[in-house]
């Protein structure tokens, strides 16, 4: 039977919550939660696991802090012999519009730290990555602010739609595979 692991990036601590670094966290709850599932401590984070249409799915969350993701997915792809095709990494985005979904079946870590990580931990690029836009509304030199800043009013009124819609791309890459959930759900 095929098994997928889907990591969403973020930070542990009530203080990183509701930051946009987060998003990651959040896709794979909402995910978990629209499947009635909950996460549960493990080995590097907490994992929930959710069945899509017959196949199963563990979703991820590091507790190993951003800069060292890695470490927990590789742990986790090991002991569950995930192939890296059936990994999907969820990460913010800062170069893309609020909301807006990206998947590529590989790519650079694009300076975001959890992304090198991986990328240290799996010796590849080539995995698939999830990214979600948070916008670049920032000053200069005010990047970490930004990104570990809370969402905006507005932006809190348009997540949980956006949420729902990057729930079923997880879903459509499990079931569907890469390039179909790419036809269907890139620039939404």
């Amino acid at each position: 039977m095929k098994k997928f692991l889907i990591v969403g990036l973020g930070n542990i601590g009530d203080e990183y919550r509701e930051t946009r670094h987060n998003i990651g966290f959040k896709v794979v709850e909402a995910l978990a939660s629209s499947e009635s599932a909950s996460f549960k401590s493990a080995r590097f984070g907490e994992l929930a696991e959710i069945k899509v249409k017959g196949r199963t799915a563990l979703l991820l969350k590091p507790n190993t802090y951003m800069n060292l993701s890695g470490k927990a997915v590789k742990y986790w792809m090991d002991s569950e012999k995930i192939p890296l095709e059936n990994i999907l990494v969820i990460t913010d985005d800062l170069n893309l519009s609020f909301g807006t979904i990206r998947i590529k079946a590989k790519g650079s870590d694009g300076g975001h730290n959890g992304l090198k990580s991986l990328q240290a931990e799996l010796q590849s690029q080539a995995y698939p990555r999830f990214r979600f836009g948070i916008s670049d509304t920032f000053k200069k030199g005010q990047q970490v602010d930004y990104v570990l800043g809370k969402w905006t009013a507005e932006e809190n009124k348009l997540l949980p739609e956006r949420l729902d819609l990057a729930s079923q791309a997880v879903k459509s890459f499990v079931f569907s595979g890469l390039q179909n959930t790419m036809n269907q759900f890139n620039g939404k």
